[in-house]
């Protein structure tokens, strides 16, 4: 559970700056990115943002449920169990 929100939360917040970042500094924009990596994205209305937001959101859970069980699984398989 704390792996997925903080993910989660990390790559929202990552959202949320880069965009900032774009309408600060729209001569070095990276919003093309977020086209092809977010779907439903478009630049730039309040309901593409927050659809933006879940979506990243979303990838850090995703994340999480993939990479803990896989960290789990190598940890409890290379001798020492994780621990150190």
């Amino acid at each position: 559970m704390a792996l997925g929100l903080s993910l989660g939360l990390f790559l929202a917040v990552t959202f949320a700056l880069c965009v900032g970042f774009d309408l600060l500094f729209p001569g070095q924009a990276m919003y093309q990115s977020w086209f092809r990596l977010l779907p439903g994205f478009t630049w730039l209305s309040w309901q593409s943002f927050f659809l933006g937001l879940a979506e990243s959101f979303a990838y850090g859970w995703y994340v999480a449920l993939v990479f803990a069980p896989l960290y789990n699984f190598f940890a409890a398989h290379s001798g020492r169990g994780g621990r150190p």
